[in-house]
């Protein structure tokens, strides 16, 4: 730089050729220097799409396979409802799949059985260790029955494709915290808030143990998207805070998960320039609390869930129109790619 100011300040011909003879040379080592300096350690317009943060993942969130997870489970495997023990066995089985050595390649994939109505139900779950806070646990969830009738594309074929791909992205990582993934049975009625709802069973086991689990996300119904005006709708009173265009992702909590809340949103922003609203409000109001997120704040634990607010939006919720042809593909690939690094963060504090 020493160099330029004098050339700009009018040196002598002469000196011009003697400082030219050293500093060009060296002005070349130190544009290299500051080139490789540049490309490891700058941001750069590709992070926010999750280019070069991505790179600390395992692999890139694909839209291809999104798409195959969801039509998967709503063509070939159909409506799952808690009532069709034969179709819930189904779809564990598959999930546990993936997850294994011959797809994805988690050597152990635990099917964690529990009773319910006198059948057999099974979440599956998958762990990575964490090395500096083992014992700080962070659990990724996502339910995958459906109502009856219902091939569920959406509530919540979009939350079990979403949580394979973050499953994807993880294996083979090293974090600070313990990681875990669970698919959860029964979230819908008849189980939903008692007793024989999976991702209940799974909270109330992980507080008998004094499991520390710091952060649950609740994948749930994550694919719809509509830029129409007043194509969103909210529970009473809440209008007039947020959009009514139903574009964004939402990020839900209780009053005593605010703070996990506002990171989760603050960590989605610094990554993605998808539209991203959130709310930590009372469970009473409807939809609050309508999914595995409120198992872990029976439990005391704090959670959140991520969604595309359901039936507040998506005119196709719990009815036979819930098929994969109504997901907005691109949009949804861009949410989880958010989802994966901001994970990535809260494993990493």
């Amino acid at each position: 730089m020493a160099f330029v100011r004098r050339v700009r300040n009018g040196m002598s011909q002469a000196k011009l050729i003697q400082y030219g003879l050293v500093g060009v040379p060296l002005g070349m080592v130190m544009i290299g220097v500051l080139s490789l300096a540049y490309s490891v350690y700058a941001p750069n317009a590709e992070s926010r799409d999750g280019g070069r943060d991505a790179a600390m993942l395992r692999a890139d969130v694909s839209e291809a396979a999104l798409r195959a997870w969801v039509e998967t489970l709503a063509n070939k495997i159909g409506p799952r409802p808690a009532q069709d023990e034969a179709k819930m066995r189904e779809t564990a089985k598959w999930i546990q799949s993936e997850l294994g050595v011959e797809n994805m390649g988690y050597k152990r994939v635990n099917v964690l059985t529990f009773p319910a109505n006198g059948a057999e139900y099974r979440n599956v779950e998958v762990e990575i260790p964490g090395r500096e806070k083992p014992a700080e646990i962070v659990i990724v969830g996502a339910h995958y029955d459906s109502v009856p009738g219902c091939p569920a594309a959406n509530d919540n074929g979009s939350g079990v494709a979403a949580l394979l791909a973050l499953a994807k992205n993880f294996i083979g990582t090293e974090n600070a915290r313990t990681l875990r993934f669970v698919a959860f049975a029964n979230e819908e009625p008849p189980n939903f808030q008692n007793e024989t709802m999976g991702s209940l069973v799974y909270a109330k086991a992980c507080k008998t143990r004094g499991d520390n689990v710091v952060a649950m996300i609740s994948l749930e119904t994550m694919g719809y998207y509509d830029d129409k005006p007043r194509s969103q709708s909210f529970p009473p009173g809440l209008r007039r805070f947020y959009p009514d265009t139903g574009n964004f992702i939402g990020f839900v909590g209780n009053l005593k998960s605010k703070a996990l809340v506002e990171r989760f949103h603050a960590s989605f922003k610094r990554h993605s320039t998808f539209p991203a609203e959130k709310a930590s409000l009372p469970p009473a109001l409807p939809g609050i609390g309508w999914s595995d997120h409120w198992s872990f704040w029976q439990a005391g634990y704090l959670a959140l869930m991520v969604t595309d607010t359901a039936t507040f939006r998506y005119p196709h919720y719990h009815l036979p129109s819930d098929t994969p042809d109504k997901l907005d593909y691109p949009r949804f690939t861009a949410v989880v790619k958010g989802v994966a690094l901001v994970v990535k963060d809260l494993v990493n504090e």
